[in-house]
Parts: structure tokens; C-alpha cells; sequence
């Protein structure tokens, strides 16, 4: 889900709070935990998200489940409000952006990566220490084994792409190999 204006306004202002109260981690782990709630809670994300039922029946709701899982009560008030201004549609965007911050001033970055066929931890860890390398940042890698690709890797980092992948290569190579050839021709002249 793409993160929102509204999105990103909630979450600086949670983060800002968290700072404040040094319980940026315990915030950002509350609210993973529970989106794995929401993701395994069909129902009660149904419940919660739509404004089927009234603010306040919903907004017990939530509290109470707030109550009985132990979160912090910022988390509590938080999604309190996020219910009272009818936002509690834009969390996922809100705990991306959230967990985004939380990254960056822990100087860390998190980086997917796309490749043919599964890579072993050797392959991993240089991965990593050349990503880290780049960006001068410590970096957070997600890996996904992408059949489509016909070899090499797809890194993307805070917004970045490198592109390593065959399939670019090759269009480069094809793109080299052609101005070459183009250059190489002999100019024809007009009589």
C-alpha cells in the first residue's frame, strides 16, 4: 500500500512521540504485532476498518484488544485517535512510514532483492557488505526468488535500483554492440 500524505503525517507525529519517550522499538514492534493481528483476524480487521459500526463501539474494541495484548499507551491512544479521525484505513501505510523512520535514525536501510534462484548465505552476507559499501548505511535484506529473471540480481535500496539482472546485461550489451556497428558503417554521400 503506498504511503499517503495522512499516512506519513500520523506516523512522524507517533515517531516524534516515541522519540520523546525513547520507546521507538517498542512502539515499532506493537504495531507489527498487531498488523500480524489484523492479517490473521480477517474479521476484526473488517470490523475495525470499516465504519460499519459506530466510532465508539469500534474504538472499545480496538482498546480492549489494546488492553489484553499489553501495548504500550501511546500505542493504545494512538490508535484511539486514528479510529476518532477515521484513519485507522491508512495503518499499514502508517506502520511502513513508521518503521521507515525508525530505520533511518537508526541508520539503517531496508533493501529487497530479486534474483533467479535462491542464494546461499555466503552470496547473502557479500550482498549485504556490498549494498553497505553503496550506501554507507547498514542495510536490512529481504530476499524474493524471482523465476522470471533470467539471472543475475535486482537490488532496491531506499528508492534506488541496481540492476544487475541477465536480461539488462544483455539489452546493454545489444545497445553497445549497435552503436558500434553504427559507427563502424560508412557515411553514404549525395551526388
Amino acid at each position: 500500500m503506498p504511503n499517503t500524505a495522512a499516512a506519513r503525517r500520523y506516523a512522524g507525529a507517533l515517531f516524534s512521540l516515541a522519540t520523546e519517550q525513547g520507546d521507538v522499538q517498542t512502539i515499532r514492534d506493537q504495531l507489527a504485532g498487531m498488523n500480524e493481528l489484523f492479517d490473521v483476524n480477517p474479521d476484526l480487521r473488517r470490523r475495525l476498518f470499516q465504519p460499519l459500526h459506530p466510532v465508539v463501539e469500534r474504538r472499545s474494541v480496538l482498546i480492549g484488544v489494546c488492553k489484553l495484548a499489553g501495548l504500550h499507551k501511546t500505542v493504545q491512544n494512538f490508535f484511539s485517535y486514528l479510529i476518532d479521525q477515521r484513519r485507522l484505513v491508512d495503518f499499514a501505510g502508517i506502520r511502513d512510514e513508521y518503521e521507515r523512520l525508525a530505520d533511518e535514525a537508526a541508520g539503517r536501510l531496508r533493501a529487497e532483492l530479486r534474483c533467479a534462484s535462491p542464494i546461499d548465505d555466503q552470496q547473502r552476507e557479500r550482498l549485504t557488505a556490498a549494498l553497505t559499501r553503496r550506501t554507507g548505511k547498514q542495510i536490512d535484506l529481504t530476499i524474493h526468488v524471482d523465476p522470471s529473471l533470467l539471472g543475475g540480481v535486482i537490488a532496491t535500496v531506499g528508492g534506488m535500483v541496481f540492476d544487475g539482472s541477465l536480461k539488462t546485461q544483455l539489452t546493454q550489451l545489444k545497445s553497445t554492440l549497435m552503436k558500434g556497428n553504427m559507427q563502424a558503417m560508412p557515411a553514404t554521400q549525395d551526388s
